[in-house]
């Protein structure tokens, strides 16, 4: 396990790679459990656990240049789910392999701590605040009963020209 106080020493440091398993939405910026505030932790990469199913999950990886020769540190909501990677972590011959589990508890509290997210995080909103939305409910970063929902994939162009 590591500290805040550790994390904060190596956040800046190429040796690591840190992996943030929550949800894409909470990544990119969005407060998903009522958190006091939203993003993720400088240069983490977003590998949410939920990814763990994913048969072509070390190509991923891969792809986000987490290396076995990196040290690693994820951290999530859950320490579960931060397991939970780091488990797959190591099971694919990573050796060097952390959990933070201070995450929600010390590092999103501390606004002295960076966070990062996407600039324009708002416009990628997920389907439960969608969902809210046409409910009535109160979402975040709305404040009115004008809506259109425009459904956009940038993946799969033939289910688009398909309806």
């Amino acid at each position: 396990m590591i500290t805040t106080s550790e994390l904060t020493v190596i956040v800046n440091n190429p040796v690591y790679r840190i992996i943030d398993a929550r949800p894409i939405d909470a990544y990119n910026g969005w407060r998903m459990n009522n958190e006091p505030r939203g993003g993720h932790i400088p240069g983490a990469k977003s590998l949410p656990a939920k990814w763990l199913k994913y048969v072509d999950w070390i190509e991923i990886v891969r792809n986000k240049q987490i290396l076995p020769e990196h040290n690693i540190v994820v951290y999530g909501y859950s320490g579960k789910d931060a397991e939970d990677v780091a488990s797959r972590f190591a099971a694919s011959g990573y050796n060097k392999v952390s959990v933070y589990k201070n995450f929600v508890s010390e590092y999103l509290e501390d606004v002295s701590l960076p966070l990062n997210y996407l600039n324009r995080y708002k416009n990628l909103v997920s389907a439960k605040w969608v969902n809210d939305l046409i409910n009535g409910l109160p979402v975040e970063e709305y404040d009115n009963d004008k809506f259109v929902v425009v459904h956009a994939h940038y993946r799969n162009r033939d289910a688009y020209l398909s309806g």
